[in-house]
C-alpha cells in the first residue's frame, strides 16, 4: 500500500469560442429583458398603469 495520495488529472480548460459574441441573443434583445409581463387582460394592463405612474401624475 502506498501512503503518498493519487493525484487527480487536471480538470479541462475550457474551449475558447471565437464566436461573434454580437451574433448570440442576450436576455436585454427581448420584451422578457426588459421587465415586460406577459399578455394579459384590460383589468390587468390597468392596474398596471395605476402602479407604474409617478406620484406627479396623479
Amino acid at each position: 500500500m502506498s501512503t503518498t495520495p493519487e493525484s487527480e488529472p487536471p480538470a479541462p480548460r475550457p474551449a475558447l469560442v471565437f464566436d461573434d459574441p454580437l451574433d448570440q441573443q442576450t436576455s436585454d434583445d427581448t420584451d422578457r429583458g426588459w421587465g415586460e409581463r406577459p399578455e394579459g387582460d384590460s383589468a390587468a394592463d390597468l392596474k398596471r398603469f395605476l402602479d407604474e405612474k409617478p406620484p406627479h401624475h396623479l
